[in-house]
């Protein structure tokens, strides 16, 4: 059963305040988990779920987390993000890193893979410090989506209007 964005916006206070206990960044739990920085967040946010055979992982990393929030955060989660949020700095700016490098990346995309897309569904975010050349720290976002081509749309391959014309 999946869960409303209210059931969600009450639990994730909660499933924040276990990490907080535990005294770690979402970095760290993913080192102890093996999953990224970033889905580690997104777990606690209630944005991804919490597969069974990493629940074991993710327990002994936050150990402030119940069985109960274990038992929902293994449930599909609600995914979405209040409208608002895109007026949050940090938010705003990657949004515009995006819009103004989009097409670029897209034409690169075409270039190298064909027509197609990068998928936000198979897919990998890690966020990460590095020193830049000048000494001062800089943030690497890092999209790792498998890619997706357009298929021609042919009738012979539409296996619903095979399936009702042989009927």
């Amino acid at each position: 059963m999946e869960e409303s964005g209210a059931s969600a916006a009450a639990v994730v206070p909660r499933l924040l305040a276990a990490k907080e206990e535990s005294g770690k960044s979402f970095s760290d739990i993913a080192a102890e988990t093996g999953l990224t920085n970033v889905y580690v967040a997104q777990l606690l946010r209630r944005q991804a779920q919490l597969k069974p055979d990493m629940a074991p992982a993710f327990r002994a990393a936050v150990p402030a987390l119940t069985d109960e929030l274990v038992e929902l955060m293994m449930r599909p989660p609600f995914r979405s993000y209040h409208p608002d949020i895109v007026h949050e700095p940090a938010i705003y700016r990657l949004n515009e890193a995006v819009m103004h490098f989009g097409e670029s990346i897209k034409e690169i995309i075409n270039e190298d893979f064909g027509d197609g897309i990068m998928s936000a569904i198979d897919f990998y975010c890690s966020v990460d410090k590095i020193q830049g050349a000048d000494g001062k720290d800089r943030v690497v976002v890092t999209f790792d989506g498998k890619y997706l081509p357009y298929t021609e749309q042919r009738s012979e391959h539409m296996m619903s209007r095979l399936n009702r014309n042989a009927s």
